[in-house]
């Protein structure tokens, strides 16, 4: 089964990771596409699609059977239409999986891959039996983390490093990146 971990990656962060590791170790899954969103339909990005794939290709290096691919789709759903990853789950936090309602085209979604929502301990799952057998939930320990949260700190010119991949940091850093905007 191939787990699909779609996201902006404005920048990668440690929950991305954990959420992917937790996935591939609870779900069996045996292969990981980060689907790296090239232009989202839903809001703007601050860095360009190359570089945070180039951080998401640091944020990832090591987790086994990880690929990053770039997806030209601005919406999940024009990216997983057609059946293209096969026996796959797209893969989510409980915040996104709470937001999956308001998704463009959910039926349309889960008419192509399972959604796997991963929740962290103390926390509970979002509200999906409307949708049945094609959500399956995980349990994942994680820290609260976000991107925003990230950027806010970089600007803030606060250490980051306890919240993305070191090599993750390192690019940043080495970069300037994210100081002055959003």
């Amino acid at each position: 089964m191939i787990g699909i971990l779609g996201g902006t990656f404005d920048p990668p962060h440690n929950g991305h990771v954990a959420l992917a590791e937790a996935a591939m170790r609870e779900l069996g899954i045996d292969e990981l596409v980060v689907l790296l969103v090239a232009n989202p339909g839903h809001r703007p990005c601050v860095e360009d699609a190359d570089t945070r794939q180039q951080l998401a290709e640091a944020a990832f290096a090591g987790v086994p059977l990880a690929r990053i691919e770039r997806d030209e789709n601005p919406f999940t759903v024009d990216a997983v239409r057609g059946g293209r990853f096969g026996d796959a789950v797209f893969i989510v936090g409980a915040d996104e999986g709470a937001a999956f309602p308001r998704w463009k085209d959910p039926d349309e979604i889960l008419r192509w891959v399972r959604l796997a929502v991963g929740t962290r301990s103390g926390y509970p799952p979002p509200d999906l039996e409307a949708y049945g057998d094609r959500v399956i939930s995980f349990e994942l320990a994680s820290p609260p983390i976000s991107s925003n949260g990230v950027r806010e700190r970089i600007r803030e010119g606060k250490p980051i490093g306890e919240l993305v991949p070191s090599d993750v940091a390192r690019l940043i850093e080495e970069r300037g990146l994210y100081r002055n905007r959003g």
